[in-house]
């Protein structure tokens, strides 16, 4: 089954309790009201934890940020503004496990493993910005808990500098696919990379981060093997935010739950062979042969008294010599199916 992972990121603006009712929506049962399934809701959420003082340059953090999605005069304050301390994050971790989901935190600093004295995260995510910050990586590999990293800003060279600092540590590791453009462009999604990491780095759980509008993109990544789906939800993509728009709000949520889980369970296996809730439909529909005009006791059939006609519960083309030459122990009018019962054998 896939593990899907709803990443709230900031989408809380700075609320516990905003943090908290997103974590609801994650965890909800789906009803599939077709078959009546109650599909499983959203594996784990995610927040993004960062420590300002190893966050951007002094000049960065004072610039005026004029945004219609600043929450304080500077970009610094508008940081802080949307930041939750250790103590925070505690409660939100409380409260998804409480919801039977599990929790992902991305760290993006040194300074956020104080977080660690409270609890441990299920899993750990490395942004895609950060696959480069070889001590940031070091530091969360050696807390020896799962580590997810995304491809986003990466090429070949820096996805194995990468793995190559975590696996020293363990290699209990995935890679999603990601694209670091928000909203993603359809023709920058390149999907078949999902095929060369599975085919390149086959020791590692293999997934997608997505950045697309809708969830089309995300559904196919699940068609295409991947075992992780990490995508952007809130509450109401109206929200006051810059990741607001580009994430799922409840109805989408649903939708790319639903959807996922019902392709989950169409995946199947590697073979051919007919279900036996296709029993019925293959008698009412198949074809049989049967007469094509009045025949009378006695006669013998010939492939020219022959057709093909539905339910399909006779004998086949396949078995028309079973058929050809045999004598009529009973008259049977123009287009009824010829049963063994017709036949002298």
């Amino acid at each position: 089954m896939t593990y899907i992972i709803g990443e709230i990121g900031q989408n809380h603006n700075g609320s516990v309790e905003l943090a908290k009712v997103i974590i609801d929506l994650a965890s909800r049962e789906i009803r599939d009201e077709v078959f009546g399934n109650v599909l499983k809701g959203m594996d784990a959420v995610k927040l993004t934890k960062r420590d300002l003082k190893q966050e951007l340059s002094k000049s960065q953090m004072d610039r005026v940020y004029d945004s219609p999605h600043s929450f304080g005069r500077t970009y610094g304050e508008h940081r802080e503004k949307l930041e939750l301390s250790d103590e925070e994050h505690f409660e939100v971790y409380k409260h998804a496990k409480e919801k039977g989901l599990d929790f992902v935190e991305t760290l993006c600093a040194v300074g956020c493993l104080s977080m660690l004295k409270y609890f441990n995260p299920d899993k750990l995510k490395v942004a895609s910005r950060d696959l480069t910050n070889l001590p940031l990586l070091v530091a969360l590999a050696e807390t020896k808990i799962p580590i997810i990293i995304s491809t986003g800003m990466a090429g070949k060279k820096e996805l194995d500098n990468a793995i190559d600092v975590i696996t020293k540590y363990h290699d209990d590791l995935s890679i999603l696919h990601c694209v670091s453009q928000y909203p993603t462009e359809p023709m920058n999604v390149n999907l078949n990379t999902i095929n060369y990491l599975q085919k390149y780095y086959a020791d590692y759980e293999i997934g997608y981060s997505d950045h697309t509008i809708g969830i089309a993109t995300p559904v196919a990544a699940v068609a295409m093997g991947a075992k992780i789906i990490e995508k952007h939800i809130t509450l109401d993509r109206r929200m006051k935010g810059t990741d607001q728009a580009g994430s799922l709000g409840p109805d989408g949520v649903h939708r790319m739950v639903r959807d996922i889980r019902i392709l989950d369970m169409s995946m199947g296996v590697e073979d051919i062979f007919v279900v036996p809730e296709t029993i019925a439909a293959k008698v009412k529909l198949e074809r049989s042969i049967a007469t094509n005009r009045d025949m009378k006791v006695g006669e013998i059939i010939t492939e020219n008294d022959i057709h093909m006609l539905s339910p399909g519960d006779g004998f086949k083309w396949i078995d028309k010599e079973k058929v050809i030459g045999k004598v009529l122990k009973e008259d049977i009018d123009t287009n009824e199916v010829i049963y063994k019962k017709n036949l002298i054998w």
